[in-house]
């Protein structure tokens, strides 16, 4: 095996065209630019836990307000 060896098949007999096709999607993969990372913003899911509900502050009789938004 050369050094200049990218891609080895190790198992099964692919046929010319199955080679052609493998090497096709995976220089096709390699020409996509790898994707940038977004903007510090925490997405939506991230923030969702502050909107969901308040916070429990327990303490004595916090049960009853615990009815009453």
């Amino acid at each position: 095996m050369s050094e200049n060896t990218v891609l080895k098949i190790v198992k099964g007999d692919p046929t010319p065209e199955e080679l052609a096709a493998l090497i096709a999607v995976v220089a096709a993969r390699a020409a996509v630019p790898a994707a940038e990372p977004e903007s510090g913003r925490a997405s939506n899911w991230a923030t969702y836990w502050r909107n969901a509900r308040t916070p429990f502050h327990p303490g004595p009789g916090q049960w009853r307000a615990s009815a009453h938004p």
